[in-house]
C-alpha cells in the first residue's frame, strides 16, 4: 500500500505569504503556521500542509521554500528551493524517522554552486517501492541513487532537505575538532545473505538445523549425463 502522506511534528512556523496567493501578491509578508504533513509526488519537489490559526484553514501544496522558522530573517539571504531542497522526491512511499543520536544536531549545508551554511538537524524522510505489485518506475531502491531528505533548520531563517553526502554532522560528544575529507565513493551494490549457492537447509525439520553443503553439480557432470 502506497504510503504518499506522512504526519509531520507540529511543529509552529511562518508561511511566507506569497505562496498562499500563487506567488503573486503578498510578497514581504509572514502568516503564522503549525506544520501537519508532507506529501510525496515521484519527480518533484516535496509538498507541505500547514494549518493557518488565524484563518482556521489548512493548505497543502507548499513547497519548502514557502516556510521560515524567525521573523527576523534577511529577504536577500534566502535561498532558492533548488539549493535548500537538493532532490525532488524519488517515490511516492516515504517514511518519516528521526535519527536519535542526532537529533537536533548542529550540521553544516553544502550549497549547490559553492559555500556552506549552519543549521539544526530536525527528522529524515526516507522513500522506497512500496508496491510489489505495481512496476517500480523509479530510483528509491537503486543503490546509486537513492537519497535520503534530511530535515532541519537553517540558520538564515529557512528550512532545508538535504542528502547525507551534502551534509556535516557535528555530534559534540564523538566529533574531534578536526574532520577529515570524506573520499567515500558512492555505493553500487546490493548485498545478501541468502545467495551463497553451496549451503542448503530445506531438508530438515529439526529446530536446531546444522549447515549442509548443496551436492551441486559442474558443467562437465551435466554434460556426460
Amino acid at each position: 500500500m502506497a504510503c504518499l502522506i506522512a504526519n509531520l511534528p507540529s511543529y509552529e512556523v511562518w508561511v511566507r505569504k506569497e505562496y498562499l496567493h500563487d506567488l503573486e501578491k503578498g510578497h514581504g509578508e509572514l502568516v503564522e503556521a503549525v506544520m501537519v504533513a508532507v506529501k510525496s509526488v515521484q519527480g518533484r519537489a516535496l509538498m507541505f500542509e500547514a494549518y493557518l490559526p488565524e484563518y482556521g484553514a489548512c493548505f497543502d501544496k507548499f513547497p519548502l521554500s514557502a516556510f521560515v522558522w524567525k521573523t527576523d530573517y534577511k529577504e536577500e539571504e534566502l535561498l532558492p528551493l533548488s539549493t535548500i531542497e537538493l532532490w525532488d522526491s524519488f517515490s511516492n512511499n516515504i517514511h518519516l524517522w528521526s535519527k536519535r543520536l542526532l537529533k537536533n544536531c548542529d550540521v553544516e549545508i553544502m550549497l549547490k554552486g559553492g559555500g556552506r551554511m549552519k543549521g539544526e538537524y530536525m527528522f529524515t524522510i526516507d522513500s522506497c517501492h512500496g508496491d510489489v505489485n505495481m512496476i517500480d518506475t523509479g530510483v528509491s531502491e537503486v543503490p546509486s541513487e537513492h537519497k535520503q531528505h534530511n530535515f532541519g533548520k537553517l540558520d538564515n531563517g529557512q528550512f532545508f532537505a538535504q542528502p547525507n553526502n551534502r551534509m556535516l554532522w557535528y555530534e559534540q560528544s564523538l566529533t574531534p575538532k578536526e574532520l577529515k575529507r570524506p573520499d567515500f565513493q558512492v555505493s553500487t551494490r546490493n548485498f545478501f545473505c541468502e545467495q551463497e549457492s553451496k549451503w542448503a537447509f530445506g531438508d530438515s525439520n529439526d529446530y536446531f538445523y546444522e549447515d549442509k553443503e548443496r551436492d551441486v553439480k559442474g558443467k562437465d557432470e551435466y554434460n556426460n549425463e
